[in-house]
């Protein structure tokens, strides 16, 4: 059979320090937009309305970070995760200049980390990404760790190193968007009257609503994303797996809990920083997400009136509404139901 096929690559093909230019630069368009607002149904009313974002001193309305996280992301698939087992978590990760329809975007990776599993079956490669638009703006730097196959059990373990990671993007290295200006921002067209100033460290909130994941829509998703790995795509090969059928993409679940969490935080207009995030357990076709979010820390941002900063904890569950439930056991283990716990700050207006 012919050679020229890839298979991706394996553990044993990562080494410390490789640059990796992933292939298929993508233009986003506005058919990508109103297909993510299809699938997850988000609300925000900055992504929503050019006349809204061109009152707070935007050109148009911006994509969806985390659709332009999707983006970048599915451009590294085909190179560090096409054999993955698992996404296994983020940090580090910054937005810098916003994107729009009509940008195209591209990415590169750098291995900053790699630690064979014990099983030697396995190891963790640890990347750093890049994504920038068309103008060499970065758009998005962000760092993950992903559990990948050995191509050969036998193969000799490279030295381990895991790199050392920011537990989160410090208030200074938080990225306001050029001219925006909130003094005429509208609480009503955003939905809802509560500002900055509102909320507290420690506050809860349940986002009360759920959303049941459909194989279709998942599977939409992903092409949506050219996110080409193997455990989402290839049913008769997940057969095979310990679970036996396709697992669902990790950021289908962000993006699930992203949308669910406009009841409660709609006026948190722009994603700014991942700080950590942990896919906690595997979710498939059928399972009903539902999210509540914790108010870890409130940031003044320096020289800003109108606008400061929440970093969040949003706990996503797969059949469990959140109301009072306690998302981890007295022995410190999450419960069985949770499926994302994800740490990452936004933007929110203040009044001034």
């Amino acid at each position: 059979m012919s050679d020229k096929t890839n298979p991706g690559n394996f553990f044993e093909d990562f080494r410390m320090g490789q640059e990796i230019r992933h292939a298929t630069p993508r233009t986003v368009t506005d058919g990508d937009v109103a297909l993510y607002t299809g699938l997850y149904g988000v609300r925000f009313a900055l992504n929503s309305s050019v006349d809204f974002a061109r009152r707070v001193g935007l050109p148009r309305a911006p994509l969806d970070d985390i659709l332009a996280f999707h983006m970048v992301f599915g451009k590294t698939v085909p190179d560090i995760s096409l054999n993955a087992v698992a996404n296994l978590g983020y940090a580090q990760g910054r937005f810098l200049a916003p994107v729009y329809a009509g940008d195209t975007l591209s990415t590169v990776s750098t291995v900053i980390g790699l630690r064979q599993n014990k099983d030697g079956k396995t190891g963790v490669v640890y990347v750093r990404s890049v994504g920038s638009n068309q103008l060499k703006e970065t758009v998005l730097d962000y760092c993950r760790w992903v559990m990948v196959r050995k191509r050969d059990e036998a193969a000799p373990a490279p030295d381990g190193v895991v790199p050392e990671l920011a537990d989160a993007v410090a208030a200074e290295d938080l990225m306001v968007p050029a001219n925006l200006d909130l003094r005429h921002y509208d609480t009503t067209l955003a939905g809802s009257p509560h500002f900055w100033d509102d909320y507290a460290e420690g506050e809860k909130i349940d986002h009360v609503d759920g959303m049941t994941i459909e194989e279709a829509e998942h599977m939409i998703a992903t092409r949506l994303y050219q996110n080409t790995a193997k455990v989402h795509f290839d049913a008769l090969m997940q057969k095979e797996s310990r679970f036996g059928r396709r697992l669902i993409y990790g950021g289908h679940i962000i993006s699930l809990a992203r949308s669910l969490s406009f009841n409660g935080l709609a006026n948190a207009f722009k994603v700014v920083a991942i700080n950590g995030g942990r896919h906690v357990s595997p979710t498939f076709a059928g399972h009903t997400i539902y999210a509540w979010s914790e108010v870890l820390a409130k940031m003044e941002l320096p020289g800003r009136p109108d606008v400061g900063a929440l970093r969040l904890r949003t706990i996503a569950t797969k059949d469990q509404p959140c109301a009072g439930f306690p998302f981890k056991g007295a022995d410190g283990n999450y419960d069985p139901s949770v499926v994302l716990d994800f740490d990452y700050t936004v933007l929110m207006p203040r009044r001034t």
